[in-house]
């Protein structure tokens, strides 16, 4: 939850606040898709080195836009952003937790929140404010 929380002020804020460019907007989806990835695995396989796999690929994949954050960023959000590299591996070992302990109804309802999200930066990102875009050009 307090990682849900620290994303709302980051995307409500910060990304709203100074807008995103086309990396990010294309970087960021992508970094929820693969948050999302071992969410989904653990509804379907069982091994466990599969998913620790997939963990510490996503927990490596977020820090690829820490250059252009370096550009883009106040310290306040670079600050945040420091933040959600703590808890984003914090998360995948709590969705350990629940999957071993058979929580599949709280898992569900997790993967279902980070699609949703997902779904938001991709169509919000990419076409309302892309299209926004393209009209003032």
């Amino acid at each position: 939850m307090i990682q849900g929380i620290l994303m709302f002020f980051d995307e409500f804020k910060f990304h709203h606040d100074r807008g995103l460019g086309k990396w990010e907007r294309i970087g960021h989806p992508v970094d929820s898709l693969f948050f999302l990835i071992p969410f989904l695995y653990t509804q379907f396989f069982s091994n466990i080195y599969v998913f620790i796999g997939l963990s510490l690929f996503s927990c490596l994949l977020i820090t690829k836009d820490e250059f252009v954050h370096a550009e883009e960023c106040i310290p306040t959000e670079q600050w945040l952003h420091s933040v959600l590299f703590v808890t984003h591996p914090i998360a995948l070992y709590g969705l350990w937790v629940a999957w071993q302990n058979n929580f599949n109804m709280i898992i569900q309802i997790q993967s279902v929140i980070i699609f949703l999200f997902m779904l938001y930066q991709i169509i919000y990102w990419n076409f309302y404010i892309g299209s926004q875009n393209e009209a003032k050009s």
